[in-house]
């Protein structure tokens, strides 16, 4: 995968200059991230945050649908995917991650993960989002990041 660094929108991420996913951003200094995915993200016109990967063998349980532990991971980059704007440049931990299992993911499918922030602005942000499948519900989450703030 070829990739440009950028800081536009999307604090120290790098975009992909080819493949499926060319045009994405993704964070490049998270291992466990960068193993567990790749997950990738951008912005749409309305000014919300998409994320997706391409459900792979890696991604599945002994059963072959996408592990739990693997939705949950991709929910947990989404929440700072959904927040950027909120986060303002600031690292963050999360502090809350839950989670409702919809539907399974089988090897192939698209997964997507779009949200919102319900609150925001302080050290505390407040994020719910969904998970698809090939457009078919898969993980339903909730989440709060602590923002720590430079200096």
């Amino acid at each position: 995968m070829t990739e440009t660094k950028t800081e536009y929108g999307y604090g120290n991420a790098v975009q992909c200059t080819e493949g499926e996913f060319a045009g994405w951003y993704h964070w490049n200094h998270d291992p466990y991230e960068t193993r567990s995915g790749p997950f990738f993200m951008r912005r749409e016109d309305d000014g919300s945050y998409v994320c997706a990967f391409r459900a792979a063998d890696q991604h599945m349980n002994g059963a072959g649908f996408m592990h739990g532990g693997c939705l949950l991971t991709f929910a947990d980059f989404a929440l700072f995917a959904i927040a950027t704007d909120a986060l303002q440049g600031d690292s963050a931990v999360t502090m809350n991650l839950s989670g409702d299992f919809l539907g399974s993911a089988p090897p192939g499918a698209l997964m997507e993960a779009r949200g919102e922030v319900t609150r925001g602005g302080g050290k505390t942000i407040f994020v719910r989002g969904l998970i698809t499948a090939d457009g078919e519900p898969a993980l339903s989450f909730t989440g709060i990041i602590r923002r720590l703030r430079k200096g």
